[in-house]
């Protein structure tokens, strides 16, 4: 697993590589937080179009992303979710947390 940050003038996109599990999350977060606090960005999007699997870890990352930015007044936007994960994130309410937009899928 792997996280690369970009940032703009008031935008954070990690790009997500790899597996999400209960360790991945946790160096993850870590990165993730560390950009969000140097820049303070209003709006981070976390990009999972290069995630191939995740377990219930990459719910609480995005949550506990959700929280870190709510308390500093911005927002998240979730990128690049396959139809299972976009349906797993729904069913777990992430939707009405944050903007949640699934990739598209080659027929």
């Amino acid at each position: 697993m792997s996280v690369t940050i970009s940032t703009g003038s008031d935008t954070a996109t990690a790009y997500l590589t790899g597996e999400i599990d209960h360790h991945t999350a946790a160096i993850i977060r870590a990165d993730i937080d560390s950009a969000i606090e140097k820049q303070h960005p209003g709006t981070l999007v976390i990009d999972f179009s290069g995630v191939t699997f995740t377990d219930s870890s990459g719910i609480g990352l995005v949550l506990g992303r959700y929280k870190f930015m709510s308390a500093m007044g911005g927002k998240v936007c979730v990128t690049g979710l396959d139809s299972r994960m976009y349906k797993v994130m729904c069913l777990a309410g992430l939707d009405k947390l944050v903007a949640l937009e699934k990739k598209e899928e080659k027929r």
